[in-house]
């Protein structure tokens, strides 16, 4: 019989509803049952495509003894991390430390006040891995809170206002140091793999956040680093687009990789990942001219339009890491196997994609894999007309590949993910010159202002027609970047205007007006231990930092005079924690580094048709923080006033700090003044 979790709308929640386990939703009614029964609430956090929560669920949740003991010993909520990352947020600050790390699934116990005592992340049926067995575990924490109850409440009170303390502690007050991103770079150079790029061993993350600044710095020509840059940079886009974290096949990029060299991945893909890294090789490519940063890119947002595009315009959330119970099923092959698709060429073939007889891939928990591979591209180009057939032979298998039994989708909407995803697509578009993207971008904009945004606010979390959970500060900012990247690319003025909106709801209702910088969630949501404040980058940049951004690109746009106080604000909040852990502040240093470089605008007004080889010209470089205005005439932006085009035709107007240069008549002059402003790419150093 189904349990409550059947009336939820989150896939992750309905993984569970069949459960044996009582399971609740988070909510009042749960707690209320815990003080009325005097027992502890156990709190289990996921999310949809996670490979051990399906391990953890497989092994205790479905087993009718596990759940026996947990319903008669415990209250039990199940809680989707990504419908909830503020629930998920609080407590995994008590789980790394009560533990020193952290991870999905989550597992927490709780007094009725929602305080953690207890916690951890997958706990096996019986003994192993040095982990104790979940049933073990349970009966141990119920005696002790039958026996040692005292002690048990005032443990989780201790913990509870320790985690309030560290949560909310300032670190602001130091005066802005735009020297603090300039030491980040030297940090991040030294923690950098020489070897396989990225920053450490395994598992290794991909990091946009990071990249994304060093893009910056190397664009910069007087960076006195510029040629280490490049050279970690195209070592790390190379590796993890020759690697098996990048689906050779289909494009787009798993998680992470379980080893360093980016070969072997977790394969769960997620929006936030995909949408950030597509922006990180287009800006690479605009930047060092590289036809393959191209490519990938291309291949992400096609897997995006392809594997992760609704119907209505919305992009969905994940893939899942498993396909017919086991992880990475779908994504792996065996010598046999190309050889059953590529026949006479299968030697080349599986040379080309690192396929070999013994096989790359080993899980202990699944032998019948061993042999299989995943599919990479470090091989060296075949001879001859071979090497023109590479084409020929992704397709057949990624044919192939397609009758294969697939992954889960992960189908809800965030609000958060999709900004990110628009913000990708737009600039895409623009860069790309691609009026498919360009529609994409436009029809996901009005997907969420039609069925997340009413009244002011914007709701976290849609699927099956019901939008739910208010929004959090990640959504109103990274959905008001990526409609500023709209904007830019179309010109439109309702884009920005919007932006400008959420902006205003993030200064209401988020920003932290004695202290500076911003809370995770406004003031009206509901009140958990404690409010975060989000300076730390995660998998997806803080929501500080993107607050931040917004902020700046909206002062930059005429439409905010005190963004820039805004975003110095946000930046002071997190300054002091950046030396000493450099790589978890990659979007707090790209606002640094806007915050000391000169403001620049571009203003283009004309007809679209007269525009556009004008618009194509700023397209090409890789232009950080350039403000830029796209509009048939003057609209009552700043950044527009007084900008008349001439009769017939279009005009460019480049500005940097308040001065302005002679209206580019044609599109050659506006790149000359853009060479000068944004000089192309090259080692030489001043």
């Amino acid at each position: 019989m189904p349990n409550r979790l059947a009336d939820e709308t989150s896939p992750y929640l309905l993984q569970h509803a069949d459960n044996p386990v009582d399971w609740y939703p988070w909510g009042d009614e749960a707690f209320a049952r815990a003080r009325a029964e005097d027992k502890p609430v156990l709190l289990s956090v996921g999310y949809s495509t996670c490979h051990w929560c399906h391990v953890m669920a497989h092994e205790s949740f479905e087993s009718h003894e596990i759940a026996e003991l947990m319903n008669e010993r415990f209250v039990n909520v199940k809680v989707d991390r990504e419908e909830r990352p503020d629930i998920d947020g609080v407590y995994m600050l008590a789980v790394q430390a009560l533990t020193g790390q952290g991870g999905w699934p989550m597992t927490v116990f709780l007094t009725p006040d929602r305080e953690p005592f207890f916690a951890g992340t997958y706990f096996p049926p019986e003994d192993a891995h040095g982990r104790p067995g979940f049933p073990r575990l349970l009966q141990a924490i119920s005696a002790s809170w039958a026996e040692r109850r005292e002690e048990v409440a005032q443990s989780a009170a201790e913990i509870s206002a320790r985690l309030a303390r560290a949560a909310t502690r300032e670190a602001g007050g130091a005066p802005f140091d735009a020297g603090v991103a300039g030491d980040a770079v030297d940090a991040m150079l030294t923690a950098a793999d020489g070897l396989w790029g990225g920053f450490g061993g395994a598992p290794k993350f991909p990091s946009p956040a990071n990249l994304e600044f060093l893009l910056a710095r190397a664009a910069r020509p007087d960076e006195p680093r510029r040629a280490a840059i490049r050279a970690f940079l195209e070592r790390t886009l190379w590796g993890m687009a020759s690697g098996g974290m990048y689906d050779q096949l289909g494009g787009g990029f798993a998680r992470y990789s379980v080893d360093g060299q980016w070969l072997v991945p977790h394969f769960e893909k997620m929006l936030y990942d995909n949408a950030q890294l597509a922006r990180v090789y287009l800006h690479a490519f605009q930047l060092f001219g590289d036809p393959a940063h191209e490519r990938v890119a291309r291949e992400t947002l096609a897997w995006l339009e392809r594997e992760m595009l609704g119907a209505d315009g919305a992009f969905f959330s994940a893939l899942d890491a498993d396909s017919e119970g086991v992880e990475g099923r779908f994504f792996l092959w065996t010598i046999e196997q190309i050889e059953a698709v590529l026949g006479e060429e299968a030697e080349a073939g599986a040379r080309v994609f690192g396929v070999t007889p013994e096989g790359n891939f080993y899980d202990p928990h699944h032998p019948e894999l061993l042999g299989r591979n995943v599919l990479s591209r470090r091989a060296e180009p075949l001879p001859g007309a071979l090497d023109g057939r590479v084409e020929a032979w992704r397709a057949s298998l990624f044919e192939a590949r397609a009758r294969r039994v697939p992954p889960a989708t992960d189908d809800k909407a965030l609000a958060s993910w999709n900004g990110l995803a628009l913000a990708a697509v737009a600039e895409a578009a623009r860069v790309l010159d691609d009026a498919r993207l360009r529609a994409i971008a436009e029809n996901n904009a009005r997907f969420v202002r039609e069925r997340m945004w009413s009244d002011g606010a914007l709701l976290h979390t849609r699927r099956e027609g019901a939008a739910h959970v208010p929004g959090m500060l990640e959504d109103y900012a990274f959905y008001g970047l990526g409609l500023v990247e709209l904007y830019r690319l179309t010109g439109a003025r309702a884009h920005l205007d919007w932006a400008g909106a959420l902006l205003d709801a993030i200064v209401a209702r988020f920003r932290d007006g004695e202290h500076g910088g911003f809370f995770e969630t406004s003031a009206e949501s509901e009140t958990l231990l404690f409010r975060q404040k989000p300076q730390f980058d995660q998998a997806t940049p803080s929501g500080g930092a993107a607050a931040a951004q917004l902020a700046l690109a909206l002062h930059r746009h005429g439409l905010r005079a005190d963004g820039a106080e805004i975003a110095r604000e946000a930046v002071a909040a997190a300054q002091a924690r950046i030396p000493d852990a450099p790589t978890g502040f990659g979007a707090t240093l790209q606002v640094m580094d806007l915050l000391a470089a000169p403001p620049r605008e571009l203003a283009i007004v004309g007809p679209p048709a007269a525009r556009a080889p004008f618009e194509r010209e700023a397209a090409r470089r890789f232009t950080p923080g350039l403000a830029l205005a796209p509009a048939d005439a003057p609209d009552g932006q700043p950044l527009l006033e007084g900008r008349e085009p001439p009769a017939a035709g279009a005009a460019a107007w480049l500005c940097a700090n308040m001065v302005c240069q002679l209206p580019a008549a044609t599109p050659a002059q506006l790149a000359d003044q853009l060479d000068e402003a944004f000089p192309p790419y090259t080692e030489a150093t001043p």
